[in-house]
């Protein structure tokens, strides 16, 4: 197995930033050693410190040596191929389909869910009103998760923590963030992803950021 304590996580404010929370979490989860960057972002500097490390100019960005791999997904797959005994995809070739799937249609889809509930660990809980669409999307996820939790049994999505729950992770704090409502069998799996030492700590220390984005802190 791959030493891996060269890798480094660049990722954004924890508050806001949900596509450096699907990374960050899946590495804690698995136990792969990292070191991590955190640049604020929407700030006058914020643009040239993110092109220092990705021509991309966004977050998240993985370092391996030489190696830079930015964009969640691909982080997460660039990952898996360095640790191939970790189950970070589900071995069997059906489920890992299946997980592959869920976590594609999060990377591409949900825009109005997305806009219309950003991600904000430090929201004290209350709903807001939501377009059809995103109450659409929200609809759509609430389905998926119940269908992947009926096939492989939870806790988790599939069965075990996987990939696909590192993407759908930022969904969990806006489903609880805006008091959007779901079924039971989802909620017991936002509670399942609430209970993990990772949740926690990315959480804690989400609340603890001096950073504000304006735009982020208001309905």
């Amino acid at each position: 197995m791959k030493d891996l304590s060269v890798l480094t996580l660049v990722i954004g404010n924890k508050r806001y930033s949900t596509w450096s929370l699907r990374p960050w979490i899946l590495l804690k989860e698995f136990g792969v050693p990292f070191e991590e960057i955190v640049i604020p972002l929407y700030r006058e500097d914020s643009k040239s410190a993110l092109l220092t490390h990705s021509p991309a100019g966004k977050v998240p960005i993985l370092h391996d040596g030489e190696a830079s791999v930015w964009d969640s997904l691909a982080i997460i797959e660039y990952v898996a191929d360095l640790y191939p005994d970790l189950v970070i995809w589900p071995r069997k070739r059906e489920t890992r389909a299946h997980a592959r799937a869920l976590a594609c249609e999060m990377h591409s889809g949900f825009a109005a869910l997305r806009s219309e509930c950003s991600m904000n660990f430090g929201r004290a809980p209350r709903p807001i009103s939501l377009t059809e669409t995103a109450r659409a999307d929200a609809a759509r996820i609430d389905a998926a998760w119940r269908d992947a939790l009926a096939r492989y049994g939870g806790p988790f999505l599939s069965g075990q923590f996987s990939a696909a729950d590192a993407m759908f992770a930022p969904v969990v704090q806006r489903f609880d963030a805006y008091m959007i409502p779901v079924s039971e069998e989802s909620q017991r799996y936002m509670d399942a992803i609430k209970s993990l030492a990772s949740w926690k700590e990315w959480s804690l220390s989400a609340k603890s950021e001096k950073w504000r984005l304006p735009q982020y802190e208001r309905d």
